[in-house]
């Protein structure tokens, strides 16, 4: 799941050098980026099992608005012990492009990510943990809203192949304000809301409130992110409301104080 809340802030926050005035920008731009978390959040949830996780991308992008990246990071909840969607697999890759603009200060931007877990797909599981959704985002100033729709037979794995029960159609809904106090700091506050389509026990609310510091060298990051996706003690996988984000006997839905390293490069 690409870059978690607090990753695109990074991104976003800060611009990159100015070209030199004997050097005019080409309509050409290429970035990296690298870093590591203490607990790799996506919508509240940890991915990485509240472990450390190792993340990194590329990205280009065209004056015309045209964007296009890959983005990685390992986890630890596909191959869980409990129930397996990817046999052999501890990595995710994004695959994402669109096209973004601005109009004064309002920003927009539309495109399609891919979510890949590289592995062999388990027939027993049903459905497939990758998943494709489109999104559309509106912004002003420093204050985001962005609406992403799973438009793959399934979202994340959840539901099955039957009509009933698929999960084509889950979405997400995210409200973000991204403040600079200074060109170099950022406060962050976020809630979304994850919609499971026919998976309803799955549905929740997530919130986050963070800090970012660009050090020159490098950009580090604190959160605190919180859900009311609750996990009953004693239960399984499944097994009734309250334990859909109990994943190998680990509550990966409760609040979660996570620390961050970015390193950007420009090319």
């Amino acid at each position: 799941m690409q870059k978690t809340i607090l990753a695109l802030a990074l991104a976003a926050g800060f611009a990159a050098p100015a070209f030199a005035e004997d050097a005019p920008a080409g309509p050409h731009t290429f970035t990296a980026n690298a870093g590591v978390v203490t607990d790799y959040v996506f919508r509240g949830i940890s991915q990485s099992q509240h472990q450390p996780a190792l993340q990194g991308g590329f990205d280009y992008s065209h004056s015309s608005g045209l964007y296009a990246g890959v983005w990685g990071s390992t986890i630890e909840w596909v191959n869980r012990k409990t129930w397996v969607y990817q046999k052999d697999n501890h990595v995710e890759l994004d695959l994402y492009g669109g096209y973004k603009g601005a109009v004064g200060d309002f920003t927009y931007d539309v495109g399609a990510i891919r979510y890949f877990y590289p592995g062999s797909f388990n027939t027993a599981a049903g459905v497939t943990a990758n998943t494709t959704e489109a999104y559309v985002a509106g912004g002003w100033k420093w204050i985001s809203l962005k609406y992403s729709r799973a438009i793959s037979q399934s979202f994340i794995g959840w539901g099955n192949t039957t009509s009933g029960t698929k999960s084509r159609g889950s979405d997400y809904l995210d409200l973000t304000a991204t403040y600079p106090v200074d060109e170099t700091l950022n406060l962050i506050a976020h809630v979304g809301h994850q919609n499971v389509k026919n998976n309803s026990y799955a549905n929740y609310t997530d919130w986050k409130l963070g800090v970012t510091k660009d050090l020159g060298f490098g950009i580090v990051g604190l959160s605190y992110t919180d859900t009311n996706a609750r996990y009953k003690s004693g239960m399984v996988d499944f097994a009734d409301y309250g334990s859909a984000y109990n994943w190998s006997g680990k509550d990966v839905s409760k609040g979660v104080i996570a620390a961050s390293f970015v390193k950007n490069f420009n090319f």
